[in-house]
């Protein structure tokens, strides 16, 4: 199973001029950085199955897929779960959270998260249609996430 092939270096996201409003799609590049700043920070964090991800403000997908990635491809979690879709039914059951705040956001972001997946309309998954901007204004933001993912 080839998953996850970084081998193409042409981005879609690249190519779509910032917008009018707050969804500008973050660059290939700028995710990788701050995921790798992600892992310096916390060392082994993709090594723990018991780690969980946010996206609070999904507009591509990119940084959930890159996350995906980094957990798929952790030597500790394919010895944990060696089977290719039960580490990747963990990952996106136990893992991985999102928020989108709009239903076509949420559609490009759940699409280019799963577009690699041939197992994608029964895999479940933790991305939700939701808008957490006003509950972060708000200072209620822990509140309407355990309401969003019932926790």
């Amino acid at each position: 199973m080839v998953v996850f092939d970084d081998t193409n270096a042409e981005d879609i996201f690249d190519y779509i001029p910032p917008q009018k409003n707050n969804q500008i799609f973050t660059p290939k590049k700028v995710v990788r950085e701050m995921v790798d700043l992600l892992e310096n920070e916390n060392p082994g964090c993709f090594d723990n199955p018991d780690h969980t991800f946010i996206d609070l403000y999904m507009k591509s997908g990119l940084y959930i897929t890159e996350i995906v990635k980094r957990l798929f491809n952790s030597e500790k979690m394919k010895r944990l779960y060696p089977d290719d879709n039960k580490r990747l039914d963990h990952i996106f059951e136990k893992q991985m959270l999102g928020l989108a705040p709009t239903e076509i956001i949420y559609r490009i972001a759940t699409a280019f998260i799963l577009g690699f997946d041939e197992n994608a309309a029964e895999r479940k998954h933790n991305f939700k249609l939701y808008d957490a901007l006003p509950a972060a204004k708000e200072g209620r933001l822990e509140q309407e996430l355990d309401k969003v993912f019932g926790k």
